[in-house]
Order: structure tokens, then sequence, then C-alpha cells
């Protein structure tokens, strides 16, 4: 069976994480945006995999789903916390950052209250003509069968089907707990790969954290908060059991978060623009070497695991576990005896090889954008660039007709901001000025001090404001 409707949205997104559940609280108030949006999941889940007991979120709570664009919106996190009677608790404790699960639980919070999500819609074709998007979807009960097809029309469609886990090419040959599941649209999962242990991505660590430790062996391959909280997670159960833990990094040290003011101003409109503005091979670059802002590891985090070792180390103690930098693991296989898995690693500054065996294996190496395969009938208008990926505007659209909009997808084209969750209201209300053809809600495109790129002459008048024009990138108004 299938249901078909006659109704035309002005807006239909898919995927509903933090950014797209942003931009459907900030459309809930506006009356002349008509908007519904879908997502294959049940419910809302956020990193459910890393929901780590005491991990926070690394921004301040305004950087919440709507406070950026509207602070006076029913949605924000404040209000939260006043309608669960924490926001006195919130406000003694003196931390700008909240605990993962609550933000998590705010997510959801916002979610129940939203008339115009769908849950449990698997969007699997996406059709435009006369104007109109037209969206197959299919709808899944809860063992994620299907029992029928819906269709959704919309003049704007907007993409929040956010990234997949990123696997280092000798780990992609193995069988690995999670992320086949995911990968095929059917949610996380978990379950033994070919070795002794779990070979799994760090967005299954949860579900998989008691047969790491069971493996005997645990190395976690890659960087940033992500390895670190895991680290941090397992190493006193580890060293209490016998259990060695290994993290290797092919970073050139544990880097922290950069996190000064004069550097968070790079995520800003101005910003943006510089980085839109280079060539692209040294964008690339570029984005490269700017990984330490949003991909280190909290300043807190990094000595609350050395004064840890520290601790465990206590009275002459030998501790199992080794951190080692500047490698890079180039081959990955499971010992048919023992069911171990053979690690081999290449120190990058000495160029010499080392081996390790491993009783399991964490996957700390992040995310990446993809291009949802319903866009498959849209290919002739759908921008990609030569690396096959959504080529993004300055205005968030990959069409001419900039009906076609992208949440968090754009790293690669518009830098830092992409990711941070302080800057999805901005995006939001980008694709709302769009939407509408007007700003329902103010955006600011001056926020920086400093001056990014090569400064205009002293003579040149200081442009009071900037208007957003594709055709010129951001221009003067």
């Amino acid at each position: 069976m299938s249901a078909q409707s006659t109704d035309v949205h002005d807006l239909l997104g898919v995927g509903i994480g933090p950014f797209g559940l942003g931009l459907a609280a900030l459309s809930e108030p506006l009356n002349d945006v008509d908007a519904v949006f879908l997502d294959q999941r049940p419910e809302f889940r956020w990193h459910p995999g890393m929901m780590i007991e005491g991990s926070t979120i690394q921004v301040p709570f305004l950087a919440d789903l709507v406070t950026m664009a509207d602070p006076t919106s029913p949605y924000s996190f404040l209000n939260f916390l006043k309608e669960r009677r924490r926001l006195y608790p919130f406000y003694i404790r003196e931390s700008f950052y909240p605990l993962r699960a609550e933000f998590d639980e705010y997510c959801r919070w916002v979610a129940a209250q939203l008339e115009s999500l769908r849950w449990n819609r698997r969007v699997v074709s996406v059709t435009r003509e006369d104007g109109i998007f037209t969206a197959i979807a299919e709808v899944t009960d809860d063992s994620a069968a299907v029992v029928t097809t819906e269709t959704y029309r919309a003049r704007h469609l907007v993409l929040g089907v956010g990234t997949q886990p990123v696997l280092p090419p000798a780990l992609q040959g193995l069988s690995v707990a999670g992320v086949e599941d995911r990968a095929a649209g059917s949610g996380s999962g978990t379950g033994q790969s070919a070795g002794a242990g779990p070979l799994i991505h760090t967005a299954d660590y949860l579900d998989n954290r008691e047969a790491l430790l069971d493996s005997g062996a645990v190395t976690i391959v890659g960087s940033g908060q992500s390895a670190a909280e895991i680290y941090r997670d397992l190493i006193e159960d580890a060293e209490d059991r016998g259990v060695r833990v290994d993290w290797v990094t092919r970073s050139p040290r544990f880097f922290p978060m950069e996190y000064t003011k004069l550097t968070l101003e790079m995520t800003s409109p101005e910003y943006t623009d510089h980085f839109r503005a280079l060539p692209d091979a040294l964008r690339e670059q570029v984005g490269r070497e700017q990984r330490t802002l949003y991909k280190g590891i909290s300043g807190d985090l990094v000595d609350d695991i050395h004064d840890t070792l520290y601790r465990l180390s206590g009275g002459g103690r030998t501790l199992l576990t080794n951190l080692v930098s500047e490698a890079e693991l180039e081959t990955a296989e499971v010992d048919p005896i023992s069911g171990e898995y053979l690690l081999g690693f290449r120190n990058t500054a000495l160029n010499e090889t080392f081996t390790r065996r491993s009783g399991s294996v964490v996957a700390a190496t992040g995310y990446k954008s993809r291009v949802p395969d319903f866009l498959a009938p849209l290919s002739d208008e759908v921008r990609l660039d030569s690396r096959g990926r959504l080529d993004v505007s300055r205005h968030y659209t990959i069409n001419d007709e900039r009906t076609i909009h992208v949440l968090g997808g754009e790293e690669h084209t518009h830098g830092v901001t992409a990711p941070d969750l302080g800057f999805g209201p901005w995006r939001a209300s980008v694709v709302l000025a769009e939407v509408t053809g007007r700003e329902p809600y103010p955006i600011e495109n001056r926020i920086a001090f400093q001056t990014f790129g090569v400064p205009a002459d002293e003579s040149d008048a200081v442009p009071a404001a900037f208007a957003l024009d594709d055709s010129k990138e951001m221009s003067h108004a």
C-alpha cells in the first residue's frame, strides 16, 4: 500500500539530527512556512554510542538548537532547564558546557513538541517537476520492515542526512560491528567480527564496552575527543582487570582543541567567505590543517587522562597501557590461530614499521559526508565538485534554482562552521530566508573583530553590512 498526498509543503527536510531539528524548531512559529521533516529512525538519538557517563558537549549551552537565531524561542536549552526545574542547579554548577546526555534529553524534549516530524520514514527517491519536489518514503515498523510507502511534495528540499563513520583503509576489509548496518540504513548495530573481540567504530562504543574489555587487549586507533573519552572510560577498569589498552594516533601528538577567542572567530560568516575564496587545492590543505580547531581533545580531558595515569602508577606500578603518536595504521589482519588482530603501523617521523597484537579494535577515525542515493533522479541539477562531493554554495544550496539546501555536509566548502553546533541556527536562518524571501530571523553577517585574507585599502569605505549573493559569493550591500 502507499499513501499519496496532494499537499505541497514549502519545505521538506530529510534527516532529523540536531541541525534538522533546529531548522524544524525555527520553522514551527512561522506562519508562511509549511514544513515537514522525515527520518528513517524511530526517534531522535544523538550519538547514543558515546553517551559516556559525565561527558559534556564541547560548546557552551548557547549553542543549542535555536538561541543564536532566536533567543526568545520556547525551544531553547534554558527553557528546557526551566521546565525540568533544573535552571538554578545548572546556574549553580557554573559550567557553560551541558552534559552530553542532558543535551540529548533536551533535543528529545524539543522533538516531542514538534508536529512537523515524521519518524520511521526512509526516503528512497526524490524527483522534481514544474518546480515541485516529490519524495517517496518507505514507512517501516519497529523491526525496520517496510509496511507502506508515502509521497511528500514540497517547493524546497533540505538535506540533513548527517555523516557516516570513516574507517582507515586497512580496516575496511574486515568485519566491523555496526558499520555495515548503518551504511545500509538500518541503524546502528553490534556484533562480533572475525577476531577474538569486536572491531568497532566509536559510534558503537557503549554497546560493545564489555566485549572490548573481555577481549584482553584493546587498541584505539585515531585521535580527537571520542578517542580520548573512550580511553579515559576504559583505562581504570582495564588496569584492574589486567587488560592492555593501547591508544595509537598518526597525529604528531595528543593535541588539545584550540579554544581561544580570536580562534573562535573563525566560526564566523567572514571567515567562511575567506575560506570559500581560496583555490580548491589550498582549501583542501587548510581544511586538513584546521582539524585541531574542532577535532582536538578538550584541555581538561587531556589533563584528566594524565592525572589518572599518574594516580594508577602510584607505588611503582607498571601500567599495561601504551600511548603512541606519529603512527599510521597500514595493515590489519586476523591471526587464523589466535583470532587476534595483527595491526601493522608505520612511524611517520622515522619511517619505521612495527606490529601490535590486539584482542579488539576501536576506530576513532571520524565521519564524512556523502551524497544520498535518493538524489540520483536529480543528478542533472545537483552540483558536484571534482571529487564527487556536494558543491555547496554560500547560501547552502546545491542547485541553480537554490531550492535544494544542505545542513552540515559542507565542511569541504565552508570550513570549520559546518560541524559547529553554534553555527547551525545561523545556517538555518539563511535557509529560511531563501524559503520565505525575507529574514524571519535577523542574520548577523559581521561578527569578527579581525580581518581574514587581504584587508581593504585604508581609503576604501568599510561596508556596514553584507548581503548574501551566490553570483558574487558574499558581496557588499
